[in-house]
């Protein structure tokens, strides 16, 4: 069948899911193209090769409305998959699925949107001056097309999906739908396709043992914990190689003010070469914090690192002891010290590390391999028919 993916932002992190969703989708021989607004500057990561994508310019109200109408032009899928459950992906999805008869239409989540507002407790309760402003100012918070009032209200409607795919166990037990881990294409990241020695001589990080965070940094990920753990050992030749940086605002600046004696910046790169990046670590970091959104993530390095046999130093946070399984170094999190005494003991025998990292590697392709997606998504798939 034809599928067509509903991204509600080519600019933001959900673009990675899309991504993902559709190679999983090829493996299954579907056609798959992809159809998103771009809200930002450029693409929030490069599209793997052979992937249509489809990205029309994103503004706020009343020209969103034109926007709209563009991109539902574009939906050509006999199945509709929306990642988000947003209006600009959710939403605009379930009218095409009405407006052409009941077209299937599938509903992926992959955070808690709401969760970023602080989850049941916000409340939309403008004063008659501010709903005012909020609607007409041209800077009026009604006017994004995602506001979280309109988000809190696509909630209520995720029954109208016709399958649901969640990538946590939080999202399960909150909106129900099938499991569908942030997986990886384990013939792709392959360790041994690849010599870590010469990846760090590709990206000049040699003579440097590195700890690698392959992904946008933002507070609840928990970077500066790792950054103060480096502080803490204080070892010359230690560095935090961070892949991408976030296109979201200045985060990254800040944390390269404070702490840029221990940062490598790389740049994102498209996925086929992410294995090659990855192969340059000694050791993958994932430190997340305990926040209401880190609950509702899976985060994309864990199987970044596990795929590629590497040592993962992560939190006792959501998910991720479960992902990991025995196979990580798991600390609490907001603990620099428990990571400091980890990186220590890593690098105390990497012998041992190199073991555990062959465990992670192994039990990604059992669990979170791209053919281990496609066996719950095929099993939505069929449910919509």
């Amino acid at each position: 069948m034809k599928i067509s993916l509903v991204v509600s932002d080519l600019s933001g992190g959900g673009a990675i899911r899309a991504f993902l969703l559709a190679q999983v989708l090829q493996k299954l021989n579907h056609d798959v193209d992809i159809v998103g607004f771009q809200f930002g500057k450029e693409l929030y990561a490069i599209p793997p090769a052979g992937i249509l994508v489809m990205a029309v310019p994103g503004q706020k109200y009343p020209e969103f409305m034109f926007q709209a109408s563009s991109l539902l032009s574009k939906i050509y899928g006999d199945v509709i998959y929306a990642v988000k459950p947003k209006p600009s992906s959710f939403g605009l999805s379930l009218l095409k699925k009405f407006s052409q008869g009941g077209r299937p239409l599938l509903l992926d989540m992959d955070d808690w949107e709401m969760s970023w507002y602080g989850g049941d407790e916000w409340h939309y309760r403008p004063s008659p001056k501010q709903l005012y402003r909020d609607i007409f100012k041209p800077n009026g918070q009604l006017r994004e097309p995602d506001h979280p009032l309109y988000v809190k209200f696509m909630e209520k409607l995720v029954s109208y999906a016709d399958a649901i795919t969640v990538d946590t166990s939080f999202l399960q037990n909150r909106f129900g739908g099938l499991y569908v881990p942030n997986g990886k294409d384990t013939e792709m990241f392959d360790p041994q396709k690849y010599d870590s020695e010469k990846s760090r001589e590709l990206y000049g990080l040699s003579g440097y043992r590195i700890l690698m965070f392959p992904g946008a940094p933002r507070p609840h990920k928990g970077v500066e914990d790792v950054l103060q753990a480096l502080d803490l050992l204080n070892e010359p030749d230690l560095r935090l190689a961070i892949v991408g940086g976030s296109p979201y605002d200045d985060y990254d600046d800040r944390l390269m003010q404070q702490w840029g004696r221990w940062i490598v910046k790389l740049p994102k790169c498209p996925v086929e070469e992410m294995p090659q990046v990855v192969a340059a670590a000694h050791v993958v970091v994932v430190p997340q914090r305990d926040t209401l959104t880190a609950q509702a993530q899976f985060p994309l390095k864990l199987t970044d690192g596990m795929a590629m046999a590497k040592p993962v130093l992560s939190t006792r946070v959501g998910d991720i002891p479960e992902i990991l399984g025995d196979t990580g170094y798991l600390v609490a999190p907001s603990s620099p010290e428990q990571i400091a005494a980890q990186i220590a003991l890593i690098f105390a025998d990497l012998e041992a590390a190199a073991q555990q990292g062959i465990r992670a590697r192994a039990r990604c392709v059992k669990y979170y391999s791209l053919e281990a997606m496609a066996i719950t998504i095929a099993s939505a798939i069929s449910q919509c028919q």
